[in-house]
């Protein structure tokens, strides 16, 4: 048989006719597999590919060899670096995160596509369904968590713009000079990423809109807040932090109907204590918040099925601002 022109490319692709034309459900027998080595100019007899076979296995391909009915073989990749399902998740994930614009969302979903075969990845293709969503439209944001990430791993400063919408609805400065905080953290929140910083001026820990960063640069100074952020429980902050607002940290009884008992442990986790109230069907609890506008508009969309009974400060605030609301309209 005579050679192809490519022959000390065939281990290469034929990995990549395996990983990309097989599965589970699809597989290919020898005569297949030498044809499609014949479109890269590639020759080899059967003695040979089965050696290559036990190449790629050696590899770390996971090639298997079944019979077919008619007593010959066919053969296909098993399990993969990802299977179908955890593709269809990272998928999903991409899908619903709002600091993912549209172009970038299809682009990475056709790059995950390249760990599947040509079967699954239409799996994949059919799952994109972003029409009439709002996607984030600041393109530069995955390089300004890259930047936010050297940053941390190098121990350094940053300094950046933070900006805001106008009226206009154009982004501006909220203020012209920079600002310089030493990073700590990224988080993910009510569909947002977040930088949590040390604030060395202020002397406390923040958090930042990173979709709202601009011109980060990297500083030479060491970062500071070390022993803050030791101390500094993130998933605790998440859960006290309602879309991130800030607030002063409050310790809250709240009083809630028993069919309520789903939506404050979804919020607050499961460590929150509950104790039964003397009315028959209602529960009393306490947690930890930053209280702020937006907890207490969440109270307020909860209706009737949970209210705030102390601290009296607090109790005192929402009906304020029920009563300031109830002048406007």
């Amino acid at each position: 048989m005579p050679s192809g022109k490519n022959q000390k490319l065939k281990l290469c692709y034929l990995s990549r006719i395996m990983l990309s034309k097989t599965d589970d459900e699809h597989h290919l027998t020898m005569p297949e597999i030498q044809e499609l080595l014949a479109e890269y100019d590639v020759t080899a007899d059967r003695k040979a590919l089965y050696k290559d076979m036990d190449a790629l296995s050696t590899l770390g391909i996971d090639v298997i060899g079944q019979k077919t009915k008619g007593g010959g073989y066919d053969y296909y990749v098993g399990s993969k670096t990802f299977d179908v399902a955890e593709l269809k998740l990272l998928v999903d994930s991409i899908q619903s995160s709002k600091f993912i614009t549209e172009k970038k969302s299809k682009e990475l979903i056709e790059k995950l596509g390249t760990l599947a075969s040509e079967y699954e990845a239409e799996q994949l293709k059919r799952q994109v369904t972003v029409h009439g969503r709002v996607k984030n439209m600041n393109e530069s944001i995955y390089y300004i968590v890259d930047e936010i990430h050297r940053a941390i791993a190098d121990n350094k400063k940053i300094t950046f713009e933070y900006m805001k919408w106008n009226i206009n609805k154009k982004m501006e400065k909220r203020k012209e000079e920079l600002y310089e905080v030493s990073p700590w953290a990224l988080s993910w929140d009510d569909e947002n990423y977040y930088l949590i910083a040390f604030d060395e001026e202020a002397g406390k820990i923040k958090h930042y809109r990173v979709d709202k960063m601009k011109n980060i640069t990297i500083t030479d100074e060491k970062r500071v807040g070390r022993n803050d952020f030791r101390e500094f429980n993130l998933a605790e902050y998440a859960k006290m932090s309602f879309g991130m607002y800030g607030g002063e940290r409050t310790r809250v009884k709240l009083t809630f109907k028993e069919e309520m008992v789903g939506v404050l442990l979804d919020r607050f986790g499961t460590s929150i204590p509950i104790r039964a109230n003397k009315n028959e069907g209602w529960f009393d609890t306490e947690v930890d918040v930053a209280l702020s506008d937006q907890f207490l508009g969440w109270i307020f969309a909860l209706g009737d099925g949970v209210r705030i009974t102390g601290p009296k400060k607090v109790v005192t605030g929402m009906k304020d601002k029920l009563n300031d609301l109830g002048d406007i309209y």
